[in-house]
């Protein structure tokens, strides 16, 4: 059965086919002659703005084409570019920015624009469905949001058509899969600060998805996929209609999209990949003991086939004289094999049939659907007014872990009802306080641990712009308001609350009626159900459902945003070196948030007494935290911002000898109601060298990031910590998490130096750039544990002094666990692009050959908590990070017209675990806890290959294919101190060889 979206989608699909079949031959001509103009146009446009465009084979010049004279004529070769607002003849803007035309991103064939964007080498550390898979409370799960140089999405501007786009998350950061994307005509990622230009949050760079406003005619893309394993299984409708009426004053355009990725379930538990990936060993970092650490032997050492010691599959005694009883099929007990050279909490081999590594998705279950329309109406010639509407929800669904694995940390008595007879008499004999420890997997579940996050977006923006001469000048203006709702709802599935576990599991027989039942009185009266975990038993069902009742945790969250912007911009005089330019505007934003947590684990609030849904139950906390995961807490803020900018372009050299240079300078002035005045600037140039094809350009910006909602007003968490008071004396703190109102804007300054070779004489077929990049990031907000901010308060820090209180009586002292501006981030390193196109009629051959190529080197990418004592950490070559040294991106091309070739090189340099441990095999240093010590530091890089290729039915009707991972490369597992999941999807592919196939049509 089909949704109502889906179904409206497919009829929408099927009228548009039955209306082009109805189209006479004139028709179709004209529809042909007008999209070949509009692509046309597209390409000059794209090439314009493009950092390299990828060069085309000589042609003869085109004969020019009478202007339409009802589109606006507009100044000649003036174009908007996404690192400026400057519109201008000859402009060449000194931010490096890299554009993927929709050629581009055809190629690449992906259901999701997002999936594409990600391979770029700038972009690092973005958030998709592969990644967080194993959280359960983090918020961004199923979270397509993109982040530059490795600074995070929250320092990554995310724009649509140049727009701001309501955040779906309280962080404010935007999901790429809530936009209409087969409307998008080309991607625009500018890699360096943009704050000046665009506001706050533009630390990393812009990513801004240009539209097709004026599309017209209908197209459509279906396509279907699923991996080597028979899994990820994928299928996507895509549609978009427009036309121009009333002389084509009025357009209208609308589209639909619908993807479905059915992921890669759990595969639960051992050592056991899912649907047949055999890659999957168990990989762990196992530590020594103190003692041979003290003889020189290393802290870690990586072993694969790890066996945990502190839990088995269905219950492992873990001290005393019965260590080493595990249970197994109807509670029978039997000598667990722990393996052999067992250290810490790991063995090598072993029974290992309870552990829970491999038990997280590989890829979240998504479901997109996506509804956009844009209605303008030319005013005049030079002038239009719009509104569009965006209507979008994505849904995934994943299991961070099979089971509720407990860590040996499970008090069960002697007089437990569920042990075996030998078990407890053991325990009675050999136990002389009648309580022994127990972990397990947990594996009796009937169900993983299930999340549910659903985002719902509502967009609508009303704008306008043209043109106007103003003393004797043309200009050019945008203005828009924009209203954007999203609601964020996450559901957890079938996990316990830890109080009603431990009251279930504590189950004895009532001596007066010889039944099974809780030993705690108040439970039973709150209706505590016993519940076996020891062996391969069925669960007691009434037990199953008190533990997990069937409305679990659960955030509901609210976003609005409202934005009214004005940009205008023009020439103010002719200068003797070019037309000075200028763009300037205003802006006015307020984010506002609020979101409600389910009362078990925000706790009892306000909206009490419980629903139905939780009943009061006077054995759990009224202070919440409940949950074995997913404690969601109720919260709410808002803010506003004004900012005006000013941008300028002036010319300043012209020369036969000396070439063309361009000084680019800008301003933002903002007023922020939460963090005060912020300022953004930047001042570049470009020079057209006299040598040929080569330009130089260079800028320097202050950039911003204000606190985000999140930071600002996170709502309060409460757990009881000790810390060290000056004097030494442990004492008993609350440690009470919550926002941090006086947070103030984070400040970088970013450099880049470029060298650009644009189709010399030399070489028309070549285009090359190399720029460097420098950014450092001061008053970067990131939050202190108790105890550093205790030091601190006692090393004279006045701003944390007001956060702790240790003076008082006993059960008044805390400490509120807040960020602030300490910390400090610096990244550096080198962004290389190139691309050569070769004809092959050269040689007597069809078509023609394109060569494009796209690297990034990370020189440096520190991190500095700030705080007395620690030392900054480098992230460059991390391969458990997000910023491997070298990401590249290698496409060759080759197309004739009607068929198309590509092949494409994904590369990840090697790396090191860590770049803060040291590595050593004998004779090691004592290791610290900034600086442990490792037996091998060496993390391998990875090479994928991809194959796609296009056959043009028709001229309308396009098939294509393609393959990701093509040699199916295993991920590098990367191992952890813990059994979870051993993968870091955020640098390797996690899927394996994907098959895709598709066909669009375009009338």
């Amino acid at each position: 059965m089909h949704s109502p979206f889906q179904r409206t989608l497919i009829h929408l699909a099927v009228a548009g086919a039955c209306g082009i079949l109805a189209l006479s031959a004139q028709a179709q001509a004209q529809a042909q002659a007008q999209a070949q103009a509009q692509a046309q146009a597209q390409a000059q446009e794209g090439q314009a703005e493009t950092n390299i465009a990828v060069p085309q084979p000589d042609a003869p010049p085109a004969t020019p084409a009478a202007p339409d004279p009802a589109a606006p004529a507009g100044p000649a070769n003036t174009v908007i570019v996404s690192g400026s607002r400057i519109a201008a003849r000859g402009f060449s803007q000194p931010i490096p920015t890299t554009t993927l035309t929709n050629a581009d991103l055809e190629k690449a064939a992906k259901p999701n624009l997002f999936e594409t964007l990600v391979e770029l080498p700038a972009l690092q550390g973005s958030t998709g469905r592969t990644t967080n898979t194993f959280s359960t409370s983090s918020g961004i799960q199923g979270l397509s949001s993109l982040s530059l140089r490795g600074l995070g999405t929250i320092r990554t501007l995310t724009l649509l058509d140049g727009q701001r786009v309501v955040g779906a998350n309280v962080t404010g950061i935007t999901d790429v899969s809530q936009f209409p994307q087969l409307l998008v005509k080309r991607v625009d990622v500018v890699t360096g600060g943009a704050s000046a230009s665009y506001g706050s949050d533009a630390i990393g760079g812009v990513v801004n998805f240009i539209t097709d406003k004026k599309f017209a005619g209908f197209k459509t893309n279906l396509s279907g996929g699923m991996t080597k394993y028979d899994d990820d299984k994928s299928a996507t409708l895509q549609a978009a209609w427009g036309k121009g009426f009333l002389d084509d004053r009025l357009h209208v355009t609308v589209s639909g999209e619908f993807t479905k990725q059915n992921g890669i379930d759990s595969p639960g538990f051992g050592e056991v990949g899912a649907n047949g990936r055999n890659w999957y060993n168990n990989p762990a970092l196992q530590e020594s003991t103190r003692e041979m650490q003290a003889a020189g032997q290393p802290r870690y050492r990586s072993i694969v086939h790890a066996q945990h010691i502190q839990y088995a599959k269905y219950g492992l005694i873990t001290n005393g004289p019965l260590r080493g009883t595990a249970f197994g099929p109807g509670g029978t007990p039997y000598p667990f094999e722990y393996g052999t050279d067992c250290m810490g909490n790991f063995c090598i081999g072993g029974d290992r049939s309870g552990s829970v590594g491999a038990g997280t998705n590989l890829a979240m279950n998504f479901k997109r659907q996506v509804a956009y329309s844009r209605v303008s109406w030319n005013l005049d010639a030079d002038n239009e007014i719009y509104v569009t509407a965006n209507w979008a929800q994505v849904k995934s669904h994943f299991s961070p872990n099979p089971g509720a694995a407990k860590q040996g940390n499970l008090s069960i008595g002697c007089d437990n009802a569920y042990l075996p007879a030998s078990v407890a008499a053991g325990c009675v004999s050999g136990y002389p306080t009648g309580v022994m420890s127990v972990g397990t997997a947990n594996a009796q579940f009937p169900a993983n641990i299930n999340v549910h996050p659903t985002r719902t977006q509502r967009r609508f923006v009303a704008g306008a712009n043209g043109k106007f001469a103003l003393f004797g000048k043309d200009w050019a203006y945008d203005a828009y308001a924009e209203h954007g709702e999203n609601t964020t709802i996450i559901d957890v599935r079938d996990i316990t609350l830890n109080r009603r576990y431990n009251f279930a599991i504590d189950a004895v027989r009532d001596p007066a009626s010889g039944a099974i039942v809780c030993r705690s009185a108040e439970a039973r009266a709150a209706g505590c159900q016993p519940v076996n975990i020891f062996g391969d038993v069925p669960i007691n069902m009434a037990g199953w459902e008190y533990i997990a009742p069937r409305t679990g945790p659960r955030q509901h969250t609210e976003s609005r945003q409202n934005v009214a912007s004005v940009n205008v911009n023009g020439e103010v005089w002719e200068g003797w070196a070019g037309p000075v330019s200028m763009a300037f505007g205003a802006e006015y934003r307020r984010e506002k948030y609020a979101v409600v947590g389910d009362p078990y684990g925000a706790g009892v609030t306000d909206q009490s007494p419980y629903s139905a849904a939780w009943p009061l139950d006077p054995t759990l906390s009224v202070t919440g935290d409940n949950w074995f995961a997913g404690n969601y807490h109720n919260g709410e803020g808002s803010f506003n911002v004004k900012e005006a900018y000013v941008e300028f372009n002036i010319p300043f050299l012209k020369s036969a000898t000396w070439g063309e240079a361009n000084l680019n300078i800008a301003d933002r002035e903002e007023k922020y109601s939460t963090a005060g005045h912020a300022r953004a600037w930047k001042i570049g140039a470009t020079w057209k060298t006299p040598i040929d094809g080569v330009r130089l350009r260079a800028v320097s910006s202050k950039d911003v990031r204000a606190p985000n909602l999140s930071e600002l007003y996170a709502a309060m968490t409460v757990t009881n910590q000790a810390v060290n008071n000056s004097q030494g004396s442990s004492i008993q703190v609350q440690q009470r998490n919550v926002g941090n109102p006086n947070l103030k804007p984070e400040n970088a300054r970013n450099n880049s130096f470029g060298v650009v070779l644009s189709q010399p004489g030399w070489a028309r077929n070549l285009s090359l750039s190399v720029d460097f990049y420098d950014i450092k990031v001061k008053n970067v907000i990131s939050s202190l544990n108790p105890q550093q901010e205790v030091d601190l308060c006692y090393a004279g820090y006045q701003e944390v002094c007001a956060a702790v209180s240790i003076d008082g009586p006993a059960g008044t002292n805390y400490v509120l666990a807040q960020s602030f501006n300490f910390a400090s981030l610096h990244t550096r390193g080198v962004d290389i692009e190139g691309a050569w196109r070769q004809p092959l009629s050269d040689w007597g051959l069809p078509g023609a050959v394109t060569l494009r190529g796209l690297a990034t080197r990370t020189i440096h990418s520190l991190s500095d908590p700030g705080v007395p004592g620690t030392t900054p950490t480098e992230g460059a070559g991390n391969m458990t990070g997000a910023t491997p040294k070298w990401k590249a991106l290698l496409s060759q091309s080759w197309e004739d017209g009607r068929f198309g070739l590509t092949l494409t090189e994904r590369w990840i340099s090697s790396g090191v675990f860590n770049n803060e441990y040291i590595e050593c095999r004998t004779g090691c240093p004592l290791p610290t806890a900034a600086h442990p010590t490792i037996y091998d530091n060496h993390m391998p890089g990875a090479v994928y290959l991809d194959l796609g290729g296009t056959w043009n039915v028709t001229k309308q009707v396009t098939a294509y294919f393609k393959v990701d991972n093509l040699a199916d490369r295993d991920p590098v597992l990367v191992p952890q101190t813990n059994l979870s999941l051993a993968l870091n999807p955020a640098v390797y592919d996690a899927v394996g060889r994907t098959y895709r196939a598709g066909v669009r049509m375009t009338f």
